[in-house]
């Protein structure tokens, strides 16, 4: 009986849930009737020394005693004080149009961060972030990526490492950074980096192409199942899931992932002009250790490590673009975990009952 009254109000549940899903995306199709076009996305802006600083002082107020803490407030006051004073006449300066007024500034990293699928879906975002720091930035700052991809389509991955290439183009000296993986389509995003870092066992290389696919025409064929492919050039269509694959289509399929890999190795070369392409264009990979040796990367370092010494001479600044969650998205990951919920919740209670 306990088992059919939690079954009914579990119904009942989902038919709530599912109806105020209902109507909020209706009032939601409603409101945003006028606002089609508008931007999908936001840059976001963080100070990375702030953050730092926030962990020191969350240390410290544990670890230090009560005059230490004094002591070093004080100091920090005056430190403040001073600095305010120097930003003012900077001020001053600059509003009158004095000659270096700003040369000792410190000098910026802009931390952007690329974690790559297939696809490289994710080079739209990076298109952004490029697009909002290159008016800012200059040839005294430094653009650090956090680059983390095992690679995938060729288009996309061309397509993100010209991304990169701008900032070199724009004279800003570009720092890749990779702490798990480069492999491949990451490998030809990393090698554009002026300077390339890698922690220890990080995966780096693989440079090479493969391509692969499934063919049922035996399959087909043994059903009695005809299937036709209507082209029109030779070589429109060279190898395909369904049809009879011929000795010449392999061979044209396979000349073009040969033309692909040069491509591949060139673009290295003209980045890296001292590594002997020809020895790693193997399809290999290497750890971090490997890589330097084998003139892969220039560096053993995390980007953490990188960042932080670099906290007190330079101003971190991360710059990443945001997608905007639409409601409708928000809605149906609200609606997601409260099905979820109420679906273990059921599970469990039906276990229990189970239970002697």
């Amino acid at each position: 009986m306990e088992f059919i009254y939690e079954l009914g109000l579990f119904t009942a549940q989902l038919v709530v849930v599912a109806a105020v899903i209902v109507v909020s995306l209706l009032l939601l199709a409603a409101a945003n009737k006028g606002r089609r076009g508008q931007e999908e996305g936001y840059i976001e802006v963080r100070s990375i020394n702030e953050r730092y600083d926030a962990y020191v002082s969350a240390i410290r107020e544990i670890t230090e005693d009560e005059h230490a803490a004094k002591a070093r407030a004080k100091r920090e006051k005056q430190a403040a004080k001073a600095d305010q004073k120097t930003a003012k006449k900077k001020a001053k300066a600059l509003a009158k149009g004095e000659e270096g007024a700003d040369a000792d500034n410190k000098p910026r990293i802009f931390v952007l961060t690329f974690e790559g699928d297939v696809n490289a879906s994710q080079a739209d975002a990076l298109r952004e972030e490029i697009s909002a720091l290159l008016p800012e930035a200059t040839s005294n700052d430094k653009v650090l990526i956090r680059l983390e991809s095992p690679g995938g389509v060729v288009h996309g991955y061309g397509l993100a490492a010209s991304q990169l290439q701008r900032i070199k183009d724009a004279g800003i000296e570009l720092v890749v950074a990779v702490d798990k993986v480069a492999a491949s389509g990451g490998y030809m995003m990393a090698c554009v980096g002026s300077k390339i870092l890698a922690a220890p066992f990080a995966i780096i290389g693989s440079v090479g192409v493969v391509a692969q696919l499934p063919n049922f025409h035996r399959l087909l064929k043994k059903n009695d199942i005809d299937f036709e492919t209507f082209t029109a050039g030779e070589f429109k269509r060279t190898v395909t899931v369904f049809g009879e694959n011929t000795d010449k289509g392999r061979r044209k399929f396979e000349s073009e992932l040969e033309e692909t890999h040069e491509l591949f190795k060139s673009f290295v070369s003209a980045h890296r002009p001292d590594l002997d392409v020809g020895k790693i264009a193997t399809g290999e990979i290497w750890y971090g250790q490997q890589a330097i040796d084998n003139g892969l990367i220039d560096e053993v370092m995390t980007s953490d490590s990188y960042l932080q010494a670099n906290s007190e001479s330079s101003d971190l600044v991360e710059v990443r673009y945001r997608q905007k969650q639409k409601l409708a998205e928000k809605l149906g990951v609200g609606a997601e975990n409260m099905v979820d919920r109420m679906v273990t919740r059921l599970w469990k209670r039906l276990n229990e009952s189970k239970l002697p």
